[in-house]
């Protein structure tokens, strides 16, 4: 064969296009696990733990609350809720600031909605009691400190930060400044007067326990009429000589 032809059959053998594969590519399967979780970026992971942990204490109580209940409500692995909160005890206390925070911010604006004194003296209250009738879940776990960890400062803060709202609401009532460091004999009685009687209000409403009293009133009383007037009535009688 000549340069001629040899450089003729080059050129046909480039110009001659490749078969195509007889075996098509197969397609690349994914992670069960990784295909199946939800994805979650720039840090809303925790955040989307703590609701998923919120909606799972609401629909099945305190008991169903768990590290991998709280995984599977919010589709990701289940070693996940123990890289952001070590353990159920850590979980549970920061589902408990969010609980506190929440809180204060109901019974933030139910004050700044009242008018007069008399309603912004009766919102608080009546704020406290709507949340835990709105989340019974959440405001059962805020008082269960053997279950929490105060040493969390996400914790720590908002409880004081709630702590600090019903001094100021005494301190109102009072007409005089209370300090929530240093408290008088008299200021921690009636702190204690007022968080007593609308939390032990609150825990009787929760367990059907005032159903008995509200059938007994005239018809149409509601919880939060009895409420009222628990709040209004004053206090009467004199203490024992001693």
């Amino acid at each position: 064969m000549g340069k001629s032809e040899t450089r003729i059959e080059t050129a046909r053998v480039a110009r001659t296009p490749k078969k195509a594969s007889a075996t098509p590519s197969r397609p690349v399967r994914r992670n069960a696990a990784a295909k199946a979780e939800t994805p979650y970026h720039h840090g809303a992971l925790r955040e989307a733990l703590l609701q998923a942990a919120e909606r799972v204490l609401e629909r099945d109580g305190l008991s169903g609350l768990t590290l991998r209940a709280v995984a599977r409500e919010a589709g990701v692995s289940h070693a996940a809720p123990t890289h952001h909160f070590g353990d159920l005890t850590g979980l549970l206390s920061e589902l408990a600031a969010v609980g506190f925070r929440q809180f204060n911010a109901a019974m933030a604006s139910s004050c700044d909605a009242a008018t007069t004194p008399l309603a912004r003296a009766l919102a608080r209250p009546k704020a406290y009691v709507a949340y835990a009738q709105a989340h019974p879940g959440m405001y059962g776990i805020m008082f269960r400190t053997e279950r929490l960890d105060y040493s969390r400062p996400s914790l720590n803060e908002a409880a004081e930060a709630s702590f600090a709202g019903l001094a100021n609401a005494v301190g109102m009532m009072r007409q005089e400044q209370i300090s929530g460091d240093a408290l008088t004999l008299t200021q921690g009685a009636a702190i204690a007067r007022a968080w007593s009687m609308v939390h032990g209000f609150t825990m009787l409403l929760l367990d059907g326990r005032l159903e008995d009293i509200l059938g007994r009133l005239p018809e149409g009383t509601t919880a939060e009429r009895l409420l009222e007037a628990i709040l209004m009535a004053p206090v009467t009688g004199k203490p024992p000589a001693p």
